[in-house]
């Protein structure tokens, strides 16, 4: 964890790469496509801690079917800003077995911890597992799974914001942004 004057610094020399405005817009985007494509579901949404929370909580209230809500935490990444070893810290409190599954995370950087996510759902019984990420990140290597709802794409940066921290700092943003490259 940074201090408050730290973060300050921080978001001052980053550079914007997302509005407000523009990550909205994304979000509406992808609640349409995910109603249209999961409406006769009654799907069971699961939120990603922490990461994800912004984003869940954004487009549940623009989904326009019934579902139920859950979440699950794991993380390869803490307060670092490079994957290591899966966590698991909670599994979903609901039963996933049989179930049609909406997994709603903040970004598909390298892709392999939604793809554990994903993998450990389906061991468990989903009948069926989707997943939705605020952002893709653009690095052109090659990643394990493909997000089947994206709301915006972002540079190959460490990038932070609406969910996303830096360092701890900076889930709050409804931007998003990237540090500066020295």
């Amino acid at each position: 964890m940074m201090d408050g004057q730290a973060a300050m610094t921080l978001l001052a020399g980053a550079d914007l790469i997302h509005s407000a405005e523009t990550v909205a817009a994304a979000v509406s985007r992808v609640a349409r496509e995910i109603s249209t494509r999961l409406h006769a579901s009654q799907p069971l949404v699961l939120c990603v801690m922490k990461g994800g929370v912004p984003f869940a909580g954004q487009l549940l209230t623009q989904l326009t079917f019934p579902l139920d809500f859950d979440y699950l935490d794991a993380s390869r990444y803490g307060q670092a800003t490079a994957g290591g070893a899966l966590s698991w810290r909670v599994e979903p409190s609901l039963a996933v077995a049989g179930r049609t599954l909406l997994v709603v995370d903040d970004i598909l950087d390298e892709g392999i911890t939604l793809a554990e996510i994903r993998d450990r759902l389906l061991q468990m019984g989903a009948a069926a597992c989707f997943t939705a990420v605020l952002a893709d990140k653009l690095h052109g290597r090659k990643k394990p799974l493909r997000a089947d709802f994206v709301a915006l794409t972002v540079p190959d940066r460490f990038v932070f914001g609406y969910g996303m921290d830096a360092r701890g700092a900076w889930r709050n943003l409804p931007a998003i942004y990237a540090m500066r490259e020295d």
